[in-house]
C-alpha cells in the first residue's frame, strides 16, 4: 500500500485502540492520521426514545476513547449528521487522501459505504475485516455455496483458524502517526438530541475499560460456562454481548482466548462466537433477510392472527408465564435479556400467541442495547422456525417445563415478577394452578394481583402446528 500524508481513519462498530484493524493499517501508512466518529442522524433519527440506552452507552465509550486519544496528544473528531456527506466533506477540508475504516455487513451500511467511496471521487477508501474472524466468504461449502446448516460450517471455520487469524494488530507501534491536535469540547449527549439516565452505568460499565472488567470476570468463571449459560438466575454468562457489537473488546482477543485457554467452558463460548460470524455469513449472501424476508421462503406467507392485545400482553409482560413476564421485564428494565429466554420468549410468542415473528424482532431491535440485525434476525428465525438450521416448526418451546427446568427454584422469576414472592416452588412456574386456598395463603391472587395466562398452551400447539402445516402443504 502507498504511504499517505493525511488520512482519515472513521470509527463505526470498533471503539477502542488496542487491535484494530482499520486503526492500524491508517496509522502505519500515513504520517498523520484523525480519528473520526459520526452520530449517524439516518439511524438516530428512527429512534423515538430520546433516553436510548445504545446511544448512551456509545457515548460513554466515545468519551473514554477521546480521552486515550488525548494522551497520545490527539483527539476524537465528533460529527452529528448523514456521514454520507460528512465524511468527504471533512476528508476534502482536512486534505487527506485517504479514508480508513471497518467493513459494516449490514444492508444499509453496506450501501452507505458504498455512497462515501462514491463521493470520495479521488480519495482513496479502504476497509478491514474486524468484528468478525471469518467474513462473507471466507466460508464456504465444498461446491462454493454458503452453509445454510451451522454444524458443518462451524467445522470448516474450524479447520481453518490458525494463528494468523487470532493475531492481534499491534497498533500501539504507530500511536505516533496520530495527528496531533488540542483537546476539543465533548457533545453532551442532549446536543445529539439525546439524554442520559436510562443506562445503569455501574451494572453495564461502557468502553473499552468497561470490556476489558467484564472479560476479566468471566474469565475466572469460564470453566462452569458450559452449563451455567443456560440458568438466567446465575451468573454463567460473559455479558459481553454489547462490547461485542460496539467493538469495545476485539472479536479477537475473546475468540483467542477461547480457542488456546478457555478448556472446556470456552469451547462452547468459541461455539457461541462461531455463530456470530455464521449469522454474519448469511446477511451478506442473503441481504433480503435484513427486510423481513424468511430463510426458508415457503414460510414467508403464513397467515399469524396477529392479535393486538395478546401482543401487547407480551410486550407488557402480563403473559400470565412467569418465566416469560419476567424475562420482558429484564429486557424492559434494562435492555438486556438473558440469552436462553430470548429463545424462549420468541417461541412464545410466535407459537403460542401466534404473532409474526418480524412484529418480535422488531421489538427486540428496539429494545435490546446489544441489537445486532444480523444475530437478531438469526434467532428470531431459528426460534420461529423460518431460519436456516431453525428448530424444527413441529417442536415448541412448553414455556412452563422450560421454566421448571431453567428457573427451578423461580429465583429469577422472584427478582423480575415480586407479586409471585410468595408463591411456593411448586406453583411459581404455573400459578394458575394453585388451589384457592393456598393462593389465599400466599397472597398470590391469580386473574388479581397476577393475571390469568393469556392463551393455553396446550389448545396454542395444536393451531402452530395447523398454520405452519398449511405453509409447508
Amino acid at each position: 500500500m502507498q504511504s499517505y500524508n493525511r488520512s482519515i481513519c472513521w470509527f463505526r462498530r470498533d471503539l477502542r485502540l488496542d487491535d484494530h484493524a482499520a486503526l492500524y493499517h491508517a496509522l502505519k501508512n500515513s504520517r498523520a492520521v484523525h480519528c473520526v466518529f459520526v452520530f449517524d442522524t439516518v439511524i438516530l433519527d428512527a429512534l423515538s426514545d430520546k433516553h436510548d440506552r445504545r446511544v448512551e452507552f456509545i457515548w460513554h465509550s466515545l468519551y473514554e476513547l477521546n480521552a486515550l486519544l488525548q494522551q497520545h496528544g490527539s483527539t476524537l473528531q465528533i460529527l452529528h449528521g448523514n456521514p454520507v456527506e460528512l465524511i468527504p466533506h471533512l476528508a476534502r477540508e482536512l486534505e487527506v487522501q485517504a479514508v480508513f475504516c471497518n467493513r459494516d455487513y449490514e444492508p444499509l451500511a453496506v450501501r452507505r459505504d458504498a455512497a462515501v467511496a462514491a463521493s470520495l471521487s479521488d480519495i482513496d477508501f479502504h476497509q478491514y475485516k474486524d468484528q468478525v474472524i471469518f467474513e462473507q466468504s471466507e466460508i464456504l461449502t465444498g461446491g462454493g455455496t454458503p452453509y445454510s446448516v451451522f454444524t458443518p460450517y462451524k467445522n470448516a471455520w474450524l479447520k481453518k483458524l490458525d494463528d494468523f487469524y487470532l493475531r492481534a494488530y499491534p497498533v500501539e507501534r504507530y500511536f505516533s502517526s496520530l495527528a496531533k491536535s488540542a483537546p476539543q469540547a465533548f457533545p453532551a449527549l442532549a446536543l445529539l438530541g439525546f439524554l442520559p439516565g436510562k443506562l445503569n452505568v455501574q451494572a453495564l460499565p461502557t468502553g473499552a475499560s468497561g470490556a476489558a472488567t467484564l472479560f476479566e470476570n468471566f474469565v475466572s468463571r469460564i470453566d462452569a460456562y458450559g452449563e451455567a449459560r443456560n440458568f438466567p438466575a446465575v451468573k454463567g454468562v460473559s455479558y459481553l454481548s454489547v462490547h461485542l457489537r460496539f467493538g469495545t473488546i476485539s472479536i479477537r482477543r475473546v475468540a483467542s482466548f477461547a480457542y488456546y485457554s478457555g478448556g472446556a467452558g470456552g469451547q462452547v463460548w468459541l461455539s457461541e462466537l462461531i455463530w456470530r460470524d455464521f449469522y454474519q455469513m448469511q446477511l451478506h449472501h442473503h441481504p433480503q433477510l435484513g427486510q423481513g424476508a424468511a430463510f426458508k421462503a415457503q414460510f414467508n406467507d403464513i397467515r399469524f392472527p396477529n392479535e393486538e392485545g395478546k401482543f401487547a400482553a407480551w410486550c407488557e409482560a402480563r403473559t400470565g408465564y412467569p418465566l416469560i413476564d419476567a424475562a420482558m421485564r429484564q429486557l424492559n428494565g434494562s435492555g438486556y435479556m438473558h440469552n436462553r429466554l430470548r429463545m424462549v420468549v420468541a417461541s412464545f410468542l410466535v407459537k403460542d400467541l401466534h404473532i409474526d415473528w418480524r412484529w418480535g424482532e422488531r421489538y427486540f431491535a428496539q429494545h435490546l442495547i446489544d441489537f445486532d440485525l444480523a444475530a437478531n434476525n438469526g434467532g428470531w428465525q431459528w426460534a420461529a422456525s423460518t431460519g436456516c438450521d431453525a428448530q424444527p416448526w413441529f417442536r415448541i418451546f412448553n414455556p412452563v417445563t422450560q421454566s421448571e427446568k431453567f428457573d427451578g427454584a423461580g429465583r429469577f422469576i422472584r427478582r423480575y415478577v415480586p407479586e409471585l414472592a410468595g408463591c411456593p416452588d411448586k406453583w411459581i412456574h404455573a400459578p394458575w394452578l394453585m388451589p384457592a386456598a393456598e393462593q389465599q395463603r400466599c397472597g398470590v391472587l391469580v386473574g388479581k394481583t397476577y393475571p390469568l395466562p393469556v392463551v393455553d398452551h396446550a389448545v396454542a400447539r395444536i393451531t402452530t402446528l395447523a398454520l405452519f402445516k398449511a405453509a409447508v402443504g
